[in-house]
């Protein structure tokens, strides 16, 4: 299979740097796949799931928003937050869950939809971190 070179960017490091096989992306516009070869393109990242795969490893990092960018010299994803999800402490992840569901009572509006949003988001990475610890 022939390889890419990936950069996964946050404000705090840099957090992959290499080739790789394949990059799964959570899209803002839909979950979406890059090989080598892919068209050049830039979308939103949502909070969610990344997976880079090379050589048949599979590793996860929780992404939390950023944009993604496929040119001809690789893919780059500057990601707001990035962490491997061995790095999570999944009890801190469920209180910052039930936190954001308390404060939806304190929003309205297109401030409410937002919040309720980004919550449905997290929890969809709180069930992959689950599904994950089981295997």
């Amino acid at each position: 299979m022939a390889t890419f070179h990936f950069d996964l960017v946050s404000p705090e490091k840099l957090a992959f740097s290499g080739e790789v096989d394949q990059v799964d992306i959570p899209g803002l516009e839909g979950d979406f796949g890059v090989l080598a070869g892919h068209a050049p393109v830039v979308a939103a990242v949502r909070p969610g799931i990344l997976t880079i795969t090379t050589g048949g490893t599979h590793e996860k990092v929780i992404v939390l928003g950023g944009l993604a960018e496929m040119s001809g010299s690789g893919l780059t994803v500057l990601a707001d937050v990035a962490t491997s999800i061995a790095d999570v402490d999944r009890a801190q992840f469920a209180e910052t869950i039930a936190e954001m569901e308390a404060k939806l009572a304190e929003k309205e509006g297109s401030e409410l939809d937002h919040a309720i949003e980004r919550l449905d988001h997290f929890k969809s990475i709180q069930i992959e971190l689950n599904a994950t610890a089981m295997h």
